[in-house]
């Protein structure tokens, strides 16, 4: 059985895309969004966040999303967390690779913040009907 989902946590180096999925999925999903601004950032403060699943950008400056993950799976606390990946690298090989990586699934960007919600609810129901 699928767990509800209700604490999400983005990283984001795009301001402007930072808040809008932060809106979007608060007051269309009703989640708890926390969001940082880079992959740093995320190592630092993630293992204290709760969360339930991450949204994570692939470009990122400084550390990107594959190399951010990566550092996320050998936090105790994060290692486990469902990884789902916001990006406009889609290609099929791209996405091939981050789901080789382990993640949850992928959006693509551009996306439309209506639907951000049933974007991240259906990978979040594929994901857990995968590892039951």
């Amino acid at each position: 059985m699928t767990q509800k989902l209700q604490r999400i946590l983005y990283i984001e180096d795009d301001p402007d895309i930072r808040e809008i999925v932060r809106v979007a999925l608060e007051a269309l999903g009703g989640y708890s969004v926390t969001t940082f601004d880079s992959g740093y950032e995320a190592i630092k403060y993630a293992p204290q966040s709760d969360a339930q699943l991450i949204l994570l950008d692939v470009m990122m400056p400084g550390m990107d999303g594959v190399m951010t993950l990566s550092h996320l799976r050998k936090i105790p606390q994060t290692s486990d967390i469902p990884v789902i990946f916001i990006t406009a690298k889609v290609h099929p090989d791209e996405i091939s690779h981050y789901l080789n990586l382990g993640a949850a699934g992928v959006i693509a960007k551009p996306f439309d913040p209506m639907e951000l919600v049933f974007m991240v609810e259906k990978n979040w129901t594929q994901y857990y009907g995968q590892t039951s």
